[in-house]
């Protein structure tokens, strides 16, 4: 498998070495739930490293399962729970299946995670995940890096093109809102361009 394997998030989660972690939940997941865009419901966080965004889900009353690769991260997660009700998963989100499928998704650290040469097959996880009609909540990765103008592919976090999204998540059977789409800044120097995509029936 192309890319970063399960000992390398390992290493990273056990020594902390972690530049993309905020330290808390995203700005934009308290904004979407303060809108009332993402209501209680049975959710999915895949890649879910340190856990702010599956502890903040929990708390606020939503049935939630948090999946990451390493089980340095769901260690990370459990502690971020105090008490708080989540299922947390430790498999390869490219093999996973659950028992049934989930109303909403919050995609914020694994497609930009995975080398590119796997994210069609995890869209199409994503779509399979999802009942008829659930939302994926996305935060794509905004982060060109030099090496890109001579075809170089560095990461992770991979750079997710919104061009390359919309043909990764076509329409159908996904539904895109119309641009312009919310910017969240990082500290790290990367943005992140919110988007909701509706999964249609199929």
């Amino acid at each position: 498998m192309a890319g970063p394997t399960r000992d390398f998030w390992e290493q990273r989660f056990a020594e902390g070495n972690m530049p993309w972690d905020r330290g808390e939940a995203s700005p934009q997941l308290h904004a979407w739930l303060e809108s009332g865009a993402l209501k209680p419901c049975r959710i999915l966080v895949p890649g879910c490293g340190s856990g702010y965004e599956v502890a903040e889900l929990a708390r606020r009353g939503f049935e939630v399962t948090g999946l990451d690769y390493a089980a340095s991260a769901i260690e990370r997660t459990r502690t971020q729970l105090a008490g708080a009700k989540a299922e947390l998963v430790q498999a390869d989100a490219l093999a996973w299946q659950p028992e049934r499928p989930f109303d909403a998704i919050y995609e914020q650290t694994c497609l930009c995670a995975l080398y590119p040469d796997h994210w069609r097959a995890y869209a199409d996880q994503l779509r399979r995940w999802l009942v008829p009609q659930g939302q994926l909540f996305s935060l794509f990765v905004q982060l060109q890096r030099p090496g890109a103008a001579e075809g170089r592919i560095e990461g992770p976090p991979y750079h997710c093109d919104i061009n390359a999204m919309r043909a990764l998540f076509t329409d159908p059977p996904w539904h895109w809102p119309k641009p312009p789409y919310p910017r969240t800044t990082h500290p790290r120097g990367l943005a992140e361009l919110a988007v909701v995509l509706s999964r249609i029936a199929a």
